[in-house]
């Protein structure tokens, strides 16, 4: 089994800060890359920041400048600052990673299961 678990999120005014972390336990043999994607009411799940295995970092040209993604201790970690945050911010965030369980599995993705990030006019 893996879990990804997610920590933080919560209600932040317009112009403030959150942080998010996930962490990756389990059966993790490899992990590749792991991030956030986020998914607001009405709306399809589009990724925010993603992070490879080589340190590598892509963000929502919505998002640049104002969140940065870090990856921490054995690299089964990932956080995510957000600064500067605005209304549209506002969604459920998940954490998503690529997994390899064993020598012999192929590489799966997995979510968590999502915080409320919610943003305050």
């Amino acid at each position: 089994q893996v879990q990804l678990v997610e920590s933080g999120g919560g209600v932040v005014q317009a112009g403030g800060s959150l942080s998010l972390s996930c962490a990756a336990s389990g059966s993790v043999l490899s992990l590749d890359t792991i991030g956030w994607y986020r998914q607001a009411p009405g709306k399809q799940r589009d990724m925010v920041a993603i992070i490879s295995a080589t340190g590598v970092t892509n963000y929502a040209d919505s998002v640049k400048d104002r969140f940065t993604i870090s990856r921490d201790g054995p690299k089964t970690t990932v956080s995510l600052r957000m600064d500067s945050l605005k209304p549209e911010d506002t969604a459920v965030y998940f954490c998503y990673a690529r997994i390899r369980r064993s020598p012999l599995s192929g590489w799966r993705d997995y979510w968590g299961q999502g915080t409320q990030v919610t943003v305050s006019s």
